[in-house]
Formats: C-alpha cells, structure tokens, sequence
C-alpha cells in the first residue's frame, strides 16, 4: 500500500465518521430549532451561556468526535468495534435527549437521560483512549460540556417545575 492509499483511506474514514456524526447533529438540530421558542421563554439557571453559543460549541464537538471516530475506523485493534458501537450508541442517545427536553420538555426525564448518555460517552471514551491516546483525549471536551449541560439541564428542571 503506498502513502497515497494511505491517505485515500483515511480520508474515506474521516468523511464517513463526519456523515454519520453530522446526520445525527442536523437531526438533533432540527427538533432543537422547533423546540427552540418554548425553551427560550423557560427560567434560565445562572451561568446559561447566550444561544448563539450552543451552535458554535456542538460544531465543534461534532467535529472532534469526527476526528475521533475516524481514527477508531482506521484501527485494527480488536476493540475498536465495540467502541465505535458505543458511538453509535450515544449519538442516538444524544439525538434522543433534544427530542425529550426540546421536543416534549421533559425537563426533569431529559435530566437523567444525559446522565445516562454522559455515562455512555465516559465509557467510549475509555475505549478510545485504549485503543489511541489522541481518539480518546479529542472525547474530552464532550464529556466536559455534557457535564456543563447536565447543570444547565437540571438548573431549568428545576427552576421551571
């Protein structure tokens, strides 16, 4: 295999990674955006950063995990199928949680469902970092504003009972 497959094949990963993480994203935008006129009359918590915000970040974090999957798609190790499965997992878990707190306001149910989608993501993460550093540390900043929005998620559960 020469250096120009290589990157051919890599390339190939990325942009599939990037399909499916994005498809999942466009969707989960969609039930955001119509929920989006209810949610923003809700009580705010302390610290609820401005909408225009909330696209830039997930850009971003989308794009990471991207980055991430597509490296997980290059590797032979023999855990890296089950960790991509795990992706997969919480990218559906993350599409649900916009329909229950976006598209039914389930606030309080929303709550324990990222606690669920944020122990998911802990554990691919884990995985990832086993099978390369530079996959499972691009996860990071996931976990970080899953933290964050499990505060917020509470914060509006609780303010708006």
């Amino acid at each position: 295999m020469t250096k120009g497959d290589i990157v051919v094949l890599k390339c190939r990963s990325f942009l599939y990674s990037s399909a499916v993480t994005f498809i999942f994203a466009i969707l989960g935008g969609i039930v955001t955006y119509i929920g989006m006129p209810r949610f923003q009359n809700a009580v705010q918590p302390p610290l609820s950063p401005p909408a225009f915000l909330f696209p830039i970040v997930w850009t971003m974090l989308f794009l990471l995990m991207s980055v991430s999957a597509s490296i997980m798609y290059d590797s032979d190790d023999e855990i890296a199928p089950k960790s991509l499965f795990l992706y997969m997992i919480q990218l559906t878990l993350n599409f649900w949680w916009c329909v229950l707190f976006f598209g039914f306001r389930l606030y309080f149910f929303s709550f324990i469902w990222l606690l669920i989608l944020l122990l998911a993501v802990f554990m691919m993460t884990v995985l990832f970092y086993r099978v390369n550093r530079l996959a499972g540390i691009l996860q990071i900043p996931y976990i970080l504003w899953l933290m964050f929005a499990a505060y917020l998620n509470f914060g509006i559960w609780f303010l708006n009972r």
